[in-house]
């Protein structure tokens, strides 16, 4: 199977002068359901990956394998690019390495590597970064690793939060003259700073949030902000659906009059039940 459309289609957003906002997906239904009502792309998060896997916090206990293997459902389900949390590459920076071959096996358009220092050091309480030598050691690594060449790249740090803005600039540019392909940046809460940023650096940026008087499409895009992420509501709908469903039957309710269920049609449609059944009439023989 070729991933490359879905990759090329990524690099144009980030090529482009539009600011797109992704859809969270995190199976093989809400990146069906992203890609039917529209979304250009689709992110990955790696909160909504560790909740939708393992039911765990996002606190790095998720493996690589398990992470892959969801976004190869996700790849099989649907052709929308999905840009992936890879974290801090799951290790040193030759897992890293083996994260984009992973990744990129298992069909993401893109990824994300950050130097934020994972999993938590013992008796820390406070989120720290690696050396600046080492996150650029590891988008080094993330780049050689890569054997797509339209496999997107982006350089992560929450430096601006949690050390400086001088230095999350100081690592921007590093990871610039690296070769990454964008720049993915959390912690931003300020229109000044995310304006120190832009004129610092050359490459597209992503947000991965910002406070809401920042979050204006017209503002962001003269920023050259190219994508910004609008956070996990979906996962965190069908959370609180799933929950209301199982009480309301646990207390006695009907099947019948449960309210907010999915529609047949909309089933129907999130599983392709058409193409399916035109495939068993030409391949089985099946009447329908």
């Amino acid at each position: 199977m070729t991933f490359r459309h879905r990759r090329e289609k990524l690099r144009s957003i980030l090529a482009g002068n539009d600011c797109i906002r992704p859809g969270s997906v995190y199976d093989a239904i809400s990146i069906r359901i992203a890609e039917d009502l529209g979304f250009e792309m689709g992110m990955f998060g790696g909160s909504v990956a560790s909740l939708a896997v393992l039911g765990d916090p996002d606190i790095a206990l998720i493996t690589l394998t398990e992470l892959a293997e969801q976004m190869r459902r996700m790849s099989r389900a649907s052709a929308l690019p999905v840009l992936v949390d890879a974290d801090h590459g799951y290790g040193n920076a030759l897992n890293v390495r083996r994260t984009v071959q992973e990744l990129e096996a298992a069909g993401a358009a893109g990824l994300t590597i950050e130097d934020t220092l994972l999993p938590q050091a013992f008796g820390e309480a406070r989120t720290q970064l690696i050396p600046l030598e080492e996150g650029v050691g590891k988008m080094k690594a993330a780049l050689d690793g890569r054997g797509d060449p339209a496999l997107v790249i982006l350089g992560r740090t929450g430096a601006a939060a949690i050390t400086s803005l001088d230095d999350a600039i100081r690592r921007a540019r590093a990871y610039e003259a690296v070769g990454v392909d964008g720049l993915f940046f959390t912690g931003i809460k300020s229109k000044a700073e995310l304006e120190a940023i832009s004129a610092a650096t050359r490459l597209p940026i992503v947000l991965g949030g910002a406070p809401e008087d920042i979050s204006v499409s017209d503002y962001l895009r003269g920023q050259r902000v190219r994508i910004a992420l609008q956070g996990h509501a979906p996962i965190s709908a069908a959370t609180q659906a799933v929950h209301d469903t199982l009480r309301a039957l646990r207390e006695g309710t009907p099947p019948k009059n449960l309210k907010g269920l999915a529609s047949s049609e909309l089933t129907s449609r999130v599983m392709r039940e058409a193409d399916m059944k035109t495939r068993s009439a030409d391949l089985l023989g099946l009447k329908t």
